[in-house]
């Protein structure tokens, strides 16, 4: 009955028709969207009021956005179970230090990987911050609530993730690309 579950990819349409459902279900019981960045500047808070909670208190920040384990948090617990669970049920989990298409582009150099993904990491974050969210609060709830913003920034993660990705594996539909 459950066989689906072990694929190794599922439909985007069905999946995509599956989100869509999540988000109204959401916003039904918790009138809240869908959204994942703040939960990574609430655990930053969370270390800094470990490290020095004198501090963090008197960020403004950290006031309007308490650094405290919520939905947004356990939100970001869910995507990590349950990719897990998607590729160990689909039978494609594996574990290594450097995944096979970022030693093709670049190098199999572990170090190299984690400045790379530290660097992306940052980033992302700085880029999620100054957006007023990320790819799940605009892309997946704000365009369903038709916010221009969110609009424009998801055109703009589009626009950005084809830059990134043709310059470095090429623009094939460019000539010598």
């Amino acid at each position: 009955m459950f066989t689906w579950l072990s694929m190794a990819s599922w439909s985007p349409y069905i999946v995509g028709a599956g989100i869509g459902v999540l988000v109204w279900v959401a916003f039904f019981f918790s009138d809240r969207p869908l959204r994942a960045s703040t939960a990574y500047a609430k655990t930053a808070g969370m270390l800094e009021l470990a490290l020095s909670k004198k501090k963090a208190v008197a960020m403004p920040y950290y006031r309007k956005f308490t650094p405290t384990v919520d939905w947004q948090w356990m939100i970001v617990v869910g995507i990590v179970i349950g990719g897990f669970l998607s590729a160990w049920l689909g039978g494609t989990f594996s574990v290594f230090v450097v995944p096979p298409l970022f030693a093709g582009a670049f190098s199999a150099d572990p170090p190299l990987r984690v400045a790379v993904a530290l660097i992306g990491g940052i980033l992302m974050g700085l880029g999620a911050r100054w957006a007023g969210g990320c790819t799940s609060g605009h892309g997946i709830s704000g365009t369903l609530q038709l916010s221009v913003a969110s609009w424009v920034a998801v055109i703009c993660f589009f626009a950005g993730g084809i830059l990134v990705a043709g310059l470095i594996f090429g623009f094939p539909f460019l000539p010598g690309g």
